[in-house]
């Protein structure tokens, strides 16, 4: 496979742990919603295994998105525009994402929200 391919199944394997966790799904539980393993869903998250498009199609509907979705962010070259971190960075990314989900008060969540925004903008 030409690491073009690779970048890409690697970009939208990111896009489905992004969604994934704004959903504040766990792998398992989306594995058992696809009925597939766990294990499987890690490999199409590191773009370890490359994903079909009927498999797409479904991760789209259990996702609650467009299939267009896992490919935003693409340049022409097929490499990420911004590329993902990885690691204890990302780690700490992802729970933030899962905690964020879990407020429901919407004043609230958009309070953090725009104190995020504010400090973002003050940094860059």
């Amino acid at each position: 496979m030409g690491s073009r391919s690779k970048r890409i199944d690697q970009h939208v394997g990111e896009r489905i742990r992004l969604r994934r966790t704004e959903r504040g799904l766990t792998q398992e539980q989306l594995a058992s919603a696809l009925d597939v393993s766990y294990q499987q869903i890690q490999k199409y998250e590191t773009g370890a295994n490359r994903i079909s498009a009927g498999r797409i199609y479904e991760l789209s509907r259990r996702l609650g998105v467009e299939v267009g979705y896992f490919f935003e962010g693409l340049d022409d070259e097929g490499s990420q525009a911004v590329p993902l971190e990885h690691g204890g960075r990302q780690r700490s990314a992802i729970e933030l994402v899962r905690k964020f989900a879990q407020i429901r008060d919407p004043d609230v969540r958009a309070a953090i929200a725009g104190l995020v925004k504010s400090v973002v903008e003050r940094e860059g």
